[in-house]
């Protein structure tokens, strides 16, 4: 039954199931943070219950960092070369930066088929065959990667960063860093492996024309006719073209996810007091309008 389960849709649904774990724990820890919470439960909580829960969330930072799902890899080539050359295989493959690569297609897949069970619909992202060797231009991972990567790395690195700032459980021990140390590591691989994996992508000279290349880009101006890769304008339209045709239902999960932005601006309201202590929706919602027009915040 596993094996049918993961030769099927199941992998997928496990790799979109894993990305959406990391978003409802950070999104949790920065809610708990921002409104007061867990300074509550610190103050409330006796020294052995603390002790307790670090304990626990050390133990499951292990599998966390994903060495349970490096188990069946390392079964399965023991059984058919032996332990030893398991153990050899999976320490060369560390070095190789495996684990960079795929978690970086990790989020490829959690992202093309969340859109699909959304939305629905598919589309077939060229990948290339064969040995092929070649320098791509920022531009061209940039339209690839951009809202399946990119933005949802920046979301993450965010979350990451106020949880750090704002956050009073971890201060005094190592915990924070047992328990994001693997949501650094998928930032950072959703950010910079498209720019690690890419020949010659740190050499100075190309770095300078692909800088040229992408303002250009950005600063055509797109229309009937124009491909993709000629305007930043033509791309964004087919790049949004799955609004136009996903129905009422897809219109209201989007619009839905994209409330869990309005989090960070109740905590930037309430850390400040910007509502004057005030806890109505209805305050948050006029300082949202307020500070967005006249940048104050």
């Amino acid at each position: 039954m596993l094996s049918f389960y993961f030769t099927t849709i199941g992998f997928y649904f496990s790799s979109m199931l894993t990305v959406i774990t990391v978003y409802a724990f950070l999104y949790g820890r920065m809610y708990m943070v921002m409104s007061g919470a867990e300074k509550e439960i610190l103050r409330l909580a006796t020294p052995n219950q603390l002790a307790a829960l670090e304990q626990a969330l050390a133990t499951q930072s292990i599998f966390q960092l994903g060495f349970l799902m490096v188990l069946p890899m390392v079964m399965e080539i023991g059984l058919e070369e032996g332990f030893r050359s398991a153990i050899v295989d999976f320490f060369i493959m560390q070095l190789q930066l495996a684990s960079v690569f795929f978690t970086f297609q990790l989020g490829t897949k959690s992202h093309y088929y969340g859109r699909t069970i959304l939305h629905g619909g598919s589309k077939y992202r060229p990948t290339g065959r064969g040995f092929v060797v070649f320098h791509a231009k920022f531009a061209e991972n940039y339209r690839l990667y951009s809202r399946s990567h990119f933005v949802k790395g920046l979301e993450l690195l965010l979350l990451l960063i106020v949880y750090q700032v704002y956050g009073h459980s971890y201060r005094s021990s190592n915990l924070y860093l047992y328990i994001t140390v693997s949501m650094w590591f998928m930032v950072g691989s959703w950010l910079f492996a498209p720019f690690i994996f890419n020949p010659s992508g740190f050499e100075w000279q190309k770095t300078v024309d692909d800088w040229t290349d992408w303002k250009r880009w950005l600063d055509d101006r797109g229309g009937i006719g124009i491909p993709v890769d000629k305007s930043w304008e033509s791309w964004w339209s087919v790049e949004q073209e799955y609004l136009k045709h996903t129905n009422i239902r897809g219109r209201i999960l989007e619009i839905t996810l994209a409330l869990r932005f309005f989090i960070y601006q109740y905590g930037i309201v309430y850390q400040l007091n910007i509502s004057q202590n005030s806890k109505s929706f209805l305050v948050y919602g006029l300082s949202w309008v307020f500070c967005s027009h006249h940048y104050l915040c």
